[in-house]
């Protein structure tokens, strides 16, 4: 097997050692006829930035050979839609792909069989990652896992630089967005090739683009959500655990646990949110060494899936149905898991806001 997992780099640039990395990976492929890129479910900018950037390093390395960059679920949050429309970024649903020995699958931004994909049914022939949720790689002919860095766009970048390609403002952008978006929060969980990316890319990055894509307009159920979230919000020493009811669409649950996250009273936020019959979940912490990831995955031990870094984690508990009943024992379940990971005890939480009035209609 190919691959590394080899955590000491040089912090200060993609030296000759690294190098040979993208050769590997390229070596891998070279047989296939054509080449399918996927992630995990509801890709983020980081796993749609990781997929384009791999598609250029193939299309510019081994001209004339397919890449098909696949979607799994949805593109959810504005940022992430704005990105796709506008870069933009070709995607086909990932069940519509037929897979044969012609075909090489290159796997980014998560690892098999680590409950963040709808199917495992082909096992990748490549897999990209930065996440500290280890799959299952039996099978794998190339992985280049890196938990230390901030994103997989840092590493498809050094991709492109090892084997000198002149990448597009598009590109750049996608590339860019990837990893700001990860290593955005404080502390930052980035490393230095994270910046060393970040400063390459930025000049050649479309700036008009770039704005565009970081302010998106937002649909009045963006605000209902927040609202809910607020009024369902409780706090427990320093955890705020929130309920988002039924969201539209499941990244927002993200979104609210990053907004509850700078409360300044609070080092642990946890979101759940009701999305197409089962909980979304997303925990935050305020520090690094939390290993919110590894909380995250005991707290729904027996429930679900989850998984994450040391700030950020997230997961999905399946429900048998999604009667008001049934939620509410297992948001009561989640509480109770969470809490007792924390050391916090129950009975000191309290409702985060009290009611609140309004005023007559201008």
């Amino acid at each position: 097997m190919t691959g590394d997992n080899d955590e000491r780099d040089p912090v200060s640039e993609f030296d000759s050692k690294r190098r040979v990395r993208s050769d590997r990976l390229l070596s891998v492929l070279e047989p296939y006829g054509r080449v399918v890129a996927v992630s995990h479910v509801n890709p983020d900018p980081d796993s749609l930035a990781s997929m384009l950037g791999i598609r250029e390093l193939i299309q510019k390395c081994q001209p004339g050979k397919p890449v098909i960059m696949t979607v799994d679920g949805i593109i959810a949050r504005a940022e992430n839609r704005a990105m796709v429309d506008l870069i933009p970024i070709p995607l086909v649903p990932v069940k519509s792909v037929a897979i044969d020995r012609e075909t090489a699958v290159v796997m980014v931004d998560t690892q098999p069989h680590t409950g963040r994909r709808s199917s495992e049914s082909a096992t990748p022939h490549a897999v990209i990652d930065h996440h500290e949720t280890g799959g299952d790689l039996g099978g794998v002919l190339y992985h280049d896992i890196r938990t230390h860095m901030g994103a997989s766009s840092t590493i498809v970048t050094g991709y492109l630089l090892e084997q000198k390609v002149v990448i597009s403002p598009q590109l750049a952008t996608a590339l860019l967005y990837g990893i700001e978006s990860e290593t955005t929060g404080y502390p930052r969980e980035a490393c230095s090739l994270d910046d060393g990316a970040l400063v390459w890319l930025f000049p050649r990055a479309d700036k008009e683009l770039l704005a565009r894509i970081r302010n998106p307009k937002l649909p009045q159920s963006h605000f209902a959500t927040f609202q809910r979230a607020l009024a369902n919000a409780f706090l427990y020493r320093d955890l705020i655990f929130t309920w988002c009811g039924e969201v539209s669409q499941p990244d927002i649950v993200a979104e609210i646990a990053d907004f509850f996250s700078r409360f300044d009273q609070v080092n642990w936020v946890l979101s759940v949110g009701l999305y197409e019959g089962g909980l979304k979940i997303s925990l935050r912490a305020n520090e690094l060494g939390r290993q919110a990831g590894e909380i995250l995955r005991d707290v729904v031990d027996g429930l679900g899936n989850a998984g994450g870094h040391d700030k950020r984690a997230g997961g999905l508990v399946a429900l048998a149905d999604a009667s008001p009943q049934t939620v509410d024992q297992t948001l009561t379940e989640l509480r109770r898991r969470l809490l007792a990971e924390l050391e916090v005890d129950e009975h000191q939480g309290r409702r985060l806001l009290n009611d609140f009035s309004r005023i007559p209609a201008p």
